[in-house]
């Protein structure tokens, strides 16, 4: 593997990519076991610290939230050395409070996809991760400070319901989530945080409201319109937020957070009975474990 370069991965539109002193910029493609990432990666330099962007939806916005090649996406920001990342994404508000504009840092997600591949493992082994605290705290707290020095109106806590798509909510199924006393609602915020977890990465969401999605009085449904309308006129305040949580991630000093050892224990399979091929498509996640 090549040695490591960027360790602030941040995942997001392409329009993320123009932070105020980045410099450096260059694209490079990157070649996964899982495939081909959304997109070339994207690498700058802000200050001291390097970061590298994947576009999500890849260029011109072509994949639905269910054909995101997420391992891909993941595995090659760990490749180039990513140890942190910062996935935004434009959420439904489920609480009169998140009023379209605002960010939320959710601490929690439930998980109500179903046809995503959701794990690095498998086909000859198995790894089971702890994943009760899917945020990692120290990122959490650091983005938290991020938002505030922005500006920005930011809830931090709470839960993100991620669900299929690619259609919005049925006014049913939003009235039923709203008792389920979620904050915000999107599509997208899983598997990528577990398969962080699974490579070990420190991981935070940086959501931004965009719509009450359809649950509330008198609030139209949501449309593409209004949630593209919403993010344009908060690109700048995201691009701002990423900007002071790269810029300051010095402070947060070597990693002490369980992210990092998250494998330590994980894997269930015999040394001796992982195939070849398997050992080698998770071997950077691995890393001296079980190396022969």
């Amino acid at each position: 593997m090549r040695n490591p370069r960027a360790v602030l991965g941040v995942i997001g539109g392409s329009g993320l990519y123009d932070l105020p002193g980045l410099s450096g910029v260059r694209r490079e493609k990157v070649a996964t076991p899982f495939g081909e990432p959304s997109d070339a990666i994207v690498i700058g330099r802000l200050g001291d610290q390097e970061i590298a962007f994947v576009a999500r939806h890849g260029a011109g916005h072509r994949f639905t939230p269910s054909e995101i090649p997420y391992r891909a996406n993941l595995h090659a920001l760990k490749q180039l050395g990513a140890t942190r990342v910062i996935s935004v994404s434009a959420v439904g508000s489920m609480k009169e409070e998140i009023a379209p504009g605002h960010l939320a840092l959710p601490a929690q997600y439930i998980d109500r996809t179903v046809t995503r591949p959701r794990t690095f493992f498998g086909d000859g082994i198995v790894a089971h991760v702890a994943f009760a605290d899917p945020v990692c705290p120290q990122l959490h707290q650091h983005m938290k400070a991020a938002c505030f020095a922005a500006g920005a109106t930011v809830h931090a806590g709470g839960t993100y319901l991620c669900i299929e798509g690619p259609q919005f909510s049925t006014r049913a199924e939003s009235e039923l989530y709203r008792k389920w006393a979620i904050d915000v609602i999107g599509m997208t915020a899983m598997p990528e945080a577990r398969l962080a977890r699974e490579a070990e990465l420190c991981y935070a969401t940086l959501a931004l409201a965009t719509d009450y999605d359809c649950w509330r009085e008198g609030h139209e449904a949501v449309t593409v319109a209004e949630v593209v309308a919403t993010l344009q006129r908060n690109v700048d305040l995201a691009r701002e937020v990423i900007r002071n949580a790269a810029l300051g991630l010095t402070r947060l000093g070597p990693r002490s957070c369980p992210c990092a050892h998250a494998l330590d224990a994980a894997v269930m399979t015999a040394p001796a009975q992982i195939p070849p091929a398997a050992r080698a498509r998770v071997a950077l996640l691995l890393g001296d474990r079980f190396r022969a």
